[in-house]
């Protein structure tokens, strides 16, 4: 019994191995990557920057509701979107080169193959988005703090959880992008469900009436981006619960993409 434990093992770390030699020697791995810290550090500097004017003409309620953790920490927005295109070519780039008949004919394991290939993306979307959370906000705060605002410590209340909440979502965003990616095999495809789900759904919900728009509440990115923040929002007053709520919708997806990938030729 434990030579067959062993040997699964040994199995699964070989099928990561070829996974990472296989994603490393991709250059859009790089070139995302880049542009994940090039422009969430950048959107960054550019919201701390205008801070002080914001600061300005808020009114009172405003400044009451003030989050400059939050603001420091706007990056994710357009991460989401750069770390989901990571996450969709880490499966629809074999599929475009055809790459991915060679790959399942060397590893007929096909829940091996995909489950390498979601830990790798994990690590890497947790890891990079960490960063960027960190970096992005350790770059804010004095910028704003030049500008007279006020601002946040990692060791203020909430201020640590909220920022490690932002690599979190990356990550859990990755993920929903790599299951978007195998069940619908195409880049173009899984990235407008993708956009349609984080960008599109959040933006529309004003338009509908009060007792729909309220449905929206429930909304897994809308909740689950709501942990980023220090100010308590009423309408997600468990803004853990809301992300771990969003976790458990992307599993859905993967459990979903395990399926398909098992019962498909290809």
């Amino acid at each position: 019994m434990s030579t067959t434990v062993t040997a699964s093992r040994v199995g699964f770390g070989r099928t990561l191995h070829a996974e990472w030699i296989k994603l490393r020697s991709l250059r859009s791995t790089w070139y995302t990557l880049a542009c994940l810290f090039a422009v969430g550090l950048g959107i960054t500097a550019l919201s701390s920057n205008s801070a002080g004017q914001a600061w300005e003409t808020a009114t009172e309620a405003d400044r009451l509701a003030w989050d400059p953790t939050g603001r420091s920490l706007t990056a994710y927005i357009v991460a989401q979107l750069i770390v989901g295109v990571l996450g969709i070519l880490v499966v629809t780039s074999e599929y475009a080169t055809g790459l991915m008949g060679t790959t399942l004919t060397a590893m007929p394991r096909r829940t091996r193959v995909l489950a390498a290939k979601v830990a790798l993306a994990t690590v890497i979307a947790v890891v990079a988005g960490e960063i960027l959370m960190f970096g992005s906000f350790l770059i804010g705060q004095p910028l704003m703090a030049r500008q007279g605002v006020p601002t946040a410590e990692l060791g203020d209340p909430g201020v640590l959880s909220a920022v490690v909440a932002g690599g979190l979502y990356l990550g859990a965003i990755a993920l929903l992008a790599i299951g978007l990616g195998v069940i619908m095999r195409a880049t173009a495809g899984a990235l407008a469900t993708l956009v349609g789900i984080v960008f599109l759904v959040p933006a529309v919900a004003g338009i509908f009436p009060s007792w729909l728009e309220g449905l929206f509440n429930f909304w897994p990115t809308l909740g689950g981006s709501a942990a980023l923040s220090t100010v308590p929002d009423p309408d997600f007053p468990h803004p853990w619960l809301n992300l771990g709520g969003m976790c458990v919708g992307v599993a859905a997806v993967l459990v979903a993409a395990f399926v398909a990938f098992r019962r498909r030729d290809i």
